[in-house]
């Protein structure tokens, strides 16, 4: 397997931060993540912008999201949609996460969409993410997607002992009132048959749960994409905004692309000044991961992986670890606030030291990747797919929380059916905008100090 072609003429910042930076791209190198570093070559885009032009549909990300808007438009809509993208293909979360698709979407558990907007909403919320899962599996299988998907439900791994009972409710409001396979396993039991997290205690497993390529499947959509008629413009970062007389301008480097509708689907990456109705709608959070170097048989045998499922413990600030297919292992977790601290090496040996705790056989292994990357929070904590009534053609899906690998193939869809004026389910995630924080804007990342501190000593007392 060929490593991906570094392409940059700009070296990868490390330290680039959606909350202060001016700019993102163009011609940057991608982070060096495992996925990168294991993809093989990205199949081909159509090149920057180098000229104006007139598009029905313009849609700013090539991440997953992105990318699934452009898919859906032209499978059931017949719109060529244009993608622009600020550097590389997928440059964002989608070449960064963990590789986890679960059955959710933000950071909410259902008995929280109970408590937020009641029992139907809630069945409503769940029957979209079953929906959104089958979704996601039919796209990988229909367009031949090779993302080396490993199917075997999702671990909810306790920490400790007293999230127990937590669990168990869950799991038995998840069987109980919205019919889905859900169950408890004891320590023995999960030891047995998943993992050898000396940490936990227990865990739920939930019956949908796919690892996944993280870069391969990005590429798979640009490749699907690009066969239904959609054109994909990496380096092309959108660095002016204006409507005039119902027309998007949007400035790039080579030309201004000028659109009747936009969708905006940049996660965590867009700048403060891509546009000011998106503008501090987003909490952008730094999550790390590591991988370690191929494990040996005896260790393989200490950490008692035999899964390959996803594997997430029941921090606030979690977890999220698996086997991968060549018998390295990945975790990552939150890490530094601000993109200035990102390469601080106290983030390094904090997660080294989650992964030594789960795995006393692999403190001090050596690691073959570390990066680092921005999630995209709303600051309720779930994603919307909507439109603005005030500014016309202008769309957005944002806010995933950490949890887009899955749910992003089906906003992709909804962002599609939204663009062309199609009805989609009466939920809160499609029919609000994601809220703002108004006076507290300035401070926010002082209180995400605070709440760090609060959430890591909430996780580690007994």
């Amino acid at each position: 397997m060929q490593p991906i072609d570094k392409r940059g003429s700009v070296p990868f910042d490390p330290h680039y931060d959606p909350m202060t930076a001016r700019t993102l791209g163009p011609g940057s190198d991608y982070a060096p993540t495992y996925w990168i570093g294991t993809a093989g070559p990205a199949p081909e885009g159509d090149g920057p912008v180098t000229r104006d032009m007139d598009v029905d549909v313009a849609v700013i990300g090539s991440g997953y999201t992105g990318l699934s808007t452009a898919i859906h438009l032209a499978k059931e809509h017949g719109i060529k949609a244009t993608v622009l993208e600020a550097n590389g293909v997928a440059y964002g979360c989608s070449t960064r996460n963990g590789g986890q698709a679960q059955i959710s979407a933000g950071r909410l558990k259902r008995s929280q969409w109970i408590g937020r907007w009641g029992l139907d909403v809630a069945r409503g919320m769940h029957n979209e993410m079953v929906e959104a899962f089958a979704l996601f599996r039919g796209l990988l299988r229909d367009h031949d997607i090779q993302c080396d998907p490993q199917d075997g439900g999702h671990y909810y791994i306790a920490h400790k002992a007293s999230v127990m009972p937590t669990l168990e409710a869950e799991a038995k409001l998840l069987r109980d009132t919205f019919g889905y396979d859900a169950r408890m396993l004891s320590r023995n039991e999960l030891f047995a048959n998943a993992v050898r997290d000396q940490e936990a205690h227990g865990a739920m497993w939930e019956a949908d749960g796919v690892s996944i390529h993280a870069a391969k499947l990005a590429f798979g959509y640009l490749r699907v994409a690009r066969e239904l008629g959609a054109t994909v413009h990496p380096d092309s970062p959108v660095q002016g905004w204006e409507l005039k007389n119902g027309v998007h301008h949007l400035r790039t480097p080579g030309g201004i692309v000028r659109a009747r509708r936009v969708a905006v689907a940049t996660a965590a990456y867009a700048t403060r000044s891509l546009h000011g109705r998106i503008r501090d709608r987003l909490m952008p959070i730094m999550s790390n991961s590591i991988v370690t170097r191929v494990l040996t048989p005896s260790e393989l045998e200490a950490v008692g992986i035999r899964t390959m499922s996803p594997l997430t413990d029941t921090r606030t600030l979690r977890h999220y670890y698996r086997l991968l297919p060549d018998n390295r292992l990945q975790i990552g977790s939150r890490a530094a606030i601000t993109g200035r601290d990102a390469a601080n090496p106290a983030h390094l040996n904090g997660l080294r030291e989650g992964m030594a705790r789960k795995f006393p056989a692999l403190r001090g292994i050596e690691l073959d990747y570390s990066w680092w990357g921005w999630v995209d929070v709303s600051h309720d904590m779930m994603p919307r797919i909507t439109g603005l009534p005030d500014t016309p053609g202008l769309f957005y899906s944002l806010g995933y929380g950490g949890n887009g690998v899955m749910y992003s193939a089906m906003a992709g869809r909804r962002l599609a059916q939204l663009v062309v004026g199609k009805t989609v389910p009466d939920l809160p995630i499609f029919n609000t905008e994601l809220p703002h924080e108004g006076w507290k804007t300035p401070f926010r990342r002082l209180g995400q100090w605070g709440l760090y501190h609060l959430y890591h000593y909430r996780d580690e007392r007994t």
